[in-house]
């Protein structure tokens, strides 16, 4: 048997294996400009994420080494198992503030058993994401709307902001998740201000804030870290009461099982189902943008799969929950990376820093990581979209509002939660009153269109022609019984029905028709269908609701239907079932 005659999968072992390791697929070609791309873009990608991923890890409640944790193992797994090529997985700012608010209820920040926890909780959400990408469940971020995710985005991002007032003023402020009771704290202790604490962080939010407006690609992290360390040790500020991050450990994480706490795990299942979602939801968002503008595809599921996995292995190295991020994947597309594998190189240089660098991290101040915070996550407040939702839609503002304000003020948890239950119930009682709209035709044609949107749309006397915009189910029937109650005109003698909206019915909306039917018959009304969709005719041929309603009230353009209601036509159009084949009505 020759090559060609032999399946792809058989004759190249890679081309198998990549559906499973998308990494293998994207490698197809790899040649020495793809190499010196990813090579570019892992280090630029590293430079950014010790600072960054160090920052986040104290965000989170942890010390910052687990920061460095964080961005070894997940990277590597996700980029084998990942459909993304230039998707930058790591400690990121949303999910690290709802580690805080999960674990900071089981134990104080910064213990040993806070520690544990916060792993725990990575292997959570890793089997919750693997599991959800195994089952194909990647549809159900599409309960977590845009505007809920803004305006969740929008509130986390000043909690996450405020939550580094303590770091940036320099005297204690207990840990919240509620903005009144950050600031209140705040002011009343704002005599405790350490003014050369407040003028690092000052100076660093300038610095950081002025080098992304006029050098945008320059690694401004790394830039301020290692200023405000060289400052800090030359002059001697720790001694005067500027906090340092201290020792870092230096090596490795070991490799163990984590601790498995059933009483904690029943305790954080929430939390893990919270970061499961948002992480996902973040990382596909950037990671389908990146893949158009790089015109490849990537999977949901399997994004779900390698985010999962990278969470679970990453957990057995001292990980807590990680996800793709923002702004590391701007810096990693823009400084070159062509696959996956330039994660892998980040990975390397975030262990060559472990391995030999972290005494420089010593005299690392904590307000320049809290500077880096608020830096990050202040952009992340979307006023962009409440205008745009002012303009467009503003009940999908209300739902952004909703769940803004709820975050805000109640917590994170609850706000999301909010959001979703908002949406789903707004979605709820949308599709309980549907649009109906009296049509009329418009002058010179046989076009029929909403008599409040035309105006000049001609109607007939005694003939009300009605388009309803949505399925018949359980749901709605009673709206659309009221709804026809309503319209309904004196002298009126006929009723035509445009259908061409209504994709599906259920057995409640079969009914709901057949009552119609009888209460129109009794009054001495005409009821006609125009426009009947295949599967809507199915049930009706199904039920017998078709042959009682007489197959020459069914028409295929509203037109038609309103000629023979008119008397214009005298002899049936040819759209009823019963003259039609039954390709016919399968396909129509």
């Amino acid at each position: 048997m020759s090559e060609s005659n032999v399946p792809r999968s058989v004759a190249d072992p890679r081309r198998g294996l990549s559906r499973y390791m998308p990494i293998l697929g994207s490698l197809r070609g790899y040649d020495r400009q793809n190499a010196k791309g990813d090579l570019a873009a892992g280090l630029t990608t590293a430079v950014m994420l010790i600072p960054q991923g160090m920052a986040y890890a104290m965000l989170a409640g942890l010390p910052p080494i687990y920061g460095l944790y964080a961005s070894l193992l997940p990277l590597v797994v996700y980029a084998l198992f990942g459909t993304s090529r230039q998707l930058a997985v790591g400690p990121v700012a949303m999910v690290s503030l709802l580690v805080a608010a999960g674990v900071s209820q089981l134990a104080p920040t910064g213990s040993s058993a806070y520690v544990t926890y916060a792993i725990l909780l990575a292997l959570m959400v890793g089997v919750l994401q693997l599991g959800m990408g195994l089952f194909r469940l990647g549809f159900v971020v599409n309960f977590l709307s845009h505007p809920v995710i803004s305006g969740f985005t929008s509130a986390a991002a000043i909690i996450i902001g405020l939550s580094q007032l303590k770091e940036v003023l320099g005297f204690k402020i207990p840990r919240s998740h509620h903005v009144h009771e950050i600031i209140l704290q705040a002011a009343a202790g704002i005599h405790q201000t350490h003014l050369i604490t407040l003028a690092i962080a000052l100076g660093s939010i300038a610095a950081l804030v002025a080098m992304k407006r006029y050098a945008p690609a320059f690694p401004r992290a790394l830039v301020v870290v290692v200023a405000s360390t060289l400052i800090v040790w030359g002059f001697g500020l720790h001694d005067h009461g500027v906090a340092i991050v201290g020792d870092v450990p230096a090596g490795l994480p070991s490799l163990s099982l984590p601790a498995l706490d059933w009483s904690a795990a029943k305790q954080l299942v929430g939390v893990a189902m919270a970061i499961a979602l948002v992480g996902f939801m973040e990382s596909i968002a950037v990671a389908k943008k990146y893949a158009r503008d790089n015109k490849y595809d990537v999977d949901a599921n399997k994004e779900l799969v390698g985010l999962g996995l990278a969470n679970v292995v990453g957990a057995f190295a001292g990980s807590y929950p990680v996800t793709g991020g923002f702004s590391r994947t701007a810096v990693n597309a823009q400084a070159g990376a062509r696959t996956s594998l330039a994660g892998v190189v980040t990975a390397a240089i975030v262990a060559l820093a472990l391995i030999a660098f972290t005494p420089l991290f010593h005299f690392l101040p904590k307000a320049v990581l809290a500077a880096i915070i608020m830096t990050a996550v202040f952009g992340l407040i979307d006023v962009a979209e409440v205008k745009h939702l002012w303009k467009v839609k503003r009940r999908d503002l209300a739902m952004l509002g909703l769940t803004f304000a709820v975050t805000l003020g109640v917590g994170i948890e609850p706000g999301i939660i909010t959001g979703v239950v908002a949406s789903l119930a707004l979605l709820v009682w949308s599709s309980t009153r549907p649009h109906v709209a009296v049509l009329g035709r418009l002058p010179e044609t046989t076009a029929y269109r909403n008599v409040e949107r035309y105006p000049d749309a001609i109607t007939s006397p005694g003939v009300l022609v009605l388009r309803l915009d949505a399925q018949v189910y359980y749901g709605n029937v009673a709206f659309l019984k009221e709804t026809l109650d309503q319209v309904e005109q004196r002298d009126m003698h006929c009723v035509v029905l445009d259908a061409c909206g209504i994709n599906q019915l259920d057995a409640s909306g079969e009914a709901a028709f057949r009552e119609i039917l009888d209460g129109y018959r009794a009054r001495g009304i005409d009821l006609y269908l125009a426009n009947v969709k295949g599967p809507v005719r199915d049930v009706f041929a199904r039920s017998g609701f078709a042959e009682d309603l007489g197959p020459e009230h069914f028409f295929l353009s509203v037109d038609d239907a309103v000629k023979r209601a008119t008397g214009q036509s005298e002899a049936p159009v040819r759209g009823g079932l019963s003259d039609r084949a039954p390709e016919f009505r399968r396909a129509s």
